[in-house]
This record gives structure tokens, sequence and C-alpha cells, in this order.
């Protein structure tokens, strides 16, 4: 086992760098877009909270709070865009992250191959060593008889 050595190793090492590079890549694109979304459920929240039409209090206070029902509303609009931007981005990383997986699988696969291929070529050998091994014993115990 200690005797097997991959060719390809560096371009396996590479292969596991870009991988652990997209894993980051999508993570902070989840991030993103999660912080996104919870601003978005929070802007959602207050819009609710604040477009209760209430008949209590003054003039001015409802339209301060209609003033601020029409930000959230605009606010909600565009955190929506920037959400589906977000979304868009986190599937782009994640076809990424799919990529990078895939080569890094194509090469691994080819190691492994490899090494099996070594691991039966070792066993034949040492069969065959075995084996002569086995007929220098059964020789020498006939010349012994």
């Amino acid at each position: 086992m200690s005797g097997f050595n991959f060719r390809l190793q560096k371009i396996l090492d590479i292969r596991y760098q870009k991988e652990e590079e997209s894993k980051r890549h999508f993570k902070e694109a989840q991030d993103k877009k999660n912080r996104v979304q919870q601003k978005l459920n929070e802007l959602k929240e207050n819009y609710n909270k604040y477009s209760k039409v209430q008949t209590d209090g003054t003039m001015v206070e409802r339209k301060i709070r209609q003033n601020y029902c029409n930000v959230l509303h605009f606010n909600i609009k565009e955190t929506t865009v920037e959400l589906d931007k977000k979304n868009k981005e986190l599937e782009l990383r994640r076809e990424e992250l799919k990529k990078s997986q895939i080569e890094r699988k194509t090469v691994e696969i080819l190691k492994d191959n490899q090494k099996q291929a070594y691991l039966k070529e070792q066993q034949l050998i040492e069969q065959k060593s075995n084996d002569e091994f086995a007929l220098y014993g059964y020789i020498r115990n006939l010349k012994n008889k």
C-alpha cells in the first residue's frame, strides 16, 4: 500500500481546493440570501403591523403612519428585487459547487481505480511468490524422500 503513488495527486489536491473555495462562496451567498430574506420578513411584519387602519389618534399621527407604510411598501419592493438577485446568485454558486464536486470526483475515481489495480497487481505478485515458495518446498521434500 505504501508503494502506491498516484501521479495526478497534485491535480486532485487542486480540485479539492477549488471545491472548498466553491463551498465557501456558496455558504457566503446563502448567508447573504438569508439576511435579505430576514430583512424582507421584518419589513412585511412592520407593514402588516402599521397598515391596519386605526381610527384613534390625531390626523398627524395617521399621516405619519401612512407615510411610514408607503416607505415600508417601497422597501419591500426593493428588498424583493434584491432577494431575487440573491436567489439567482445562490443558484449560480450551487451550480459552480456541483461542477467542482464532479471534477474532484472524476479524479478521485481515477485514483481509486488505479489504487485497486495496484492492489490487485500486488496481490498477484504475492500469490506468485507464495506459489514459488510452495513449489520449492515441494521439490525439496521430494528430494529429501
